[in-house]
């Protein structure tokens, strides 16, 4: 069980990384599919393969509880033998050795004779512990325990892999904001380095300008191939949690990037539905149950035991004759019944079980303590995330004022160059600046909504986040 994580860890907010190396498919492979976010929820819960392997563990689980039911029945063992043997015997008691008992019963005699003949046997024994102080019953009981720690397991997962489907959408959604960003960015880059250049060929412009603008030109082209390698590599990593790579997969803006979203809860404590409080509870419980049953398999158990059986045997006891007829021995000559009451109790295995409970006991304790772990970490998430909403949603009002102030500063500064009032490093700068603004803009309305996620992660509740975009 995937299990070294059970929480949301939240990507590297701010100006996505680059993802390592040079790989870049094109996104041309095969037809593009646009998913809205509800359509790649949908598909990763029911495509992917590792929430199949859970569900798989559920109904295994499930199994488990059957068959520890089966207890409360008794045990029945029916058999019939036919057998060819001698029957060369000598009183006394012997021991098994932990191996399997040969019947020594048969008539004494003076001389072995290693003649066989045949021999038959069936029998029917019933055994029925009617009193087990509850063994049994705690054996069901921890058997649900561990069908109960399945299922919050796969909740768990499937919570966690509904939140790593949203943050990598709004990742590719965002990568595939800045890709149109940069792509105008090359536009203008390039619109300007003609004019520039037709500046210089005509002898307005000195040489070094052709050559500045120049840079800037290819900068802006190594800035959108940088931009459409971690869209693509992001586009694969979604549509992997989708349960399919596909190269083409392309995602709905929705309104991600028309508004922002209203909230301003405040929360305490943290929900007892939170997937992974409830996981880590469900340890407890199953350890819990399964202290208890080592504790019940200590105590003794008191059957009813009924027994029938029959026998055929080509020796006979009367005298020192035997036949070595074939069919002699296969009819059966004796008939026996049994019935009783048993109790038993397996004194020196308590010895193994007493440590086997309190090896079981730590466990408790054990998980107990990564209950209060995962508690403290999910609360300090929490409030890491309300703060971060907050200063994100300031961060957003505020970059639309950026973005009008660059866009105002580059248009004045290409006015002053074409007048020849200011260098083309003036110039330069304010194209880096007004690139940077655009880049924000959509950076910081993306951040906005993935701080609102990280808020639903810590709060175990997708709703809050999808109620948004209702």
């Amino acid at each position: 069980m995937k299990q070294s994580t059970f929480w949301f860890r939240r990507s590297r907010i701010g100006l996505l990384t680059a993802t390592t190396g040079a790989l870049l498919l094109g996104s041309g492979t095969g037809q593009a599919q646009t998913l809205t976010l509800a359509q790649a929820i949908e598909q990763g819960t029911q495509a992917y393969p590792f929430l199949k392997s859970k569900q798989a563990e559920i109904h295994s689980a499930e199994k488990r509880v059957q068959s520890s039911r089966t207890e409360f029945l008794p045990s029945l063992i029916v058999q019939d033998q036919y057998t060819y043997a001698t029957s060369n015997a000598l009183n006394g008691s012997f021991f098994p050795n932990e191996g399997t008992s040969i019947s020594t019963s048969g008539g004494i005699r003076p001389d072995n004779i290693y003649r066989g003949t045949t021999g038959s046997f069936a029998s029917a024994v019933i055994d029925w512990r009617i009193v087990n102080f509850g063994r049994v019953k705690a054996s069901v009981k921890a058997a649900e325990a561990d069908l109960n720690r399945s299922q919050t397991d796969y909740e768990n997962e499937l919570f966690q892999h509904q939140i790593r489907i949203v943050d990598a959408y709004l990742t590719l959604l965002v990568n595939q904001k800045l890709v149109d960003v940069q792509r105008a960015n090359l536009q203008r880059a390039q619109t300007f380095k003609n004019v520039v250049d037709a500046g210089v060929r005509s002898g307005m412009r000195a040489g070094v300008d052709s050559s500045l603008a120049t840079a800037e030109a290819v900068r802006a082209r190594l800035q959108l191939l940088e931009s459409e390698q971690r869209e693509q590599v992001q586009r694969l990593r979604l549509s992997e949690l989708v349960g399919k790579v596909q190269p083409g997969i392309r995602v709905d803006s929705m309104r991600f990037y028309n508004t922002l979203p209203q909230t301003s809860f405040q929360s305490d404590s943290l929900s007892p539905k939170n997937p992974v409080l409830r996981f880590f509870q469900s340890q407890i419980n199953l350890s819990s149950a399964r202290s208890v049953a080592l504790q019940r398999s200590m105590l003794p158990s008191i059957s009813l035991v009924g027994a029938g059986w029959a026998r055929g045997s080509g020796f006979t006891n009367a005298d020192d004759s035997f036949r070595m007829d074939f069919n002699q021995g296969l009819g059966y000559q004796a008939y026996n019944y049994l019935f009783g009451v048993v109790a038993r109790w397996n004194l020196t295995n308590t010895l193994r079980l007493k440590h086997d409970y309190r090896a079981e006991q730590f466990q408790v304790e054990r998980f107990r303590y990564l209950y209060n772990d995962q508690q403290l970490r999910i609360t300090r998430q929490n409030r890491e995330a309300e703060t971060q909403l907050v200063l994100g949603l300031e961060q957003a009002r505020q970059a639309p004022v950026q973005l009008r102030a660059a866009r105002q500063a580059y248009s004045q500064a290409q006015a002053r160059y074409q007048n020849g009032l200011a260098d083309l490093p003036t110039l330069l700068q304010s194209f880096v600046t007004l690139n940077r603004a655009e880049t924000d803009g959509y950076v910081a309305t993306s951040n906005v909504w993935r701080f609102l996620l990280l808020k639903a992660a810590a709060e175990g509740d997708l709703s809050l986040f999808m109620n948004q975009l209702k």
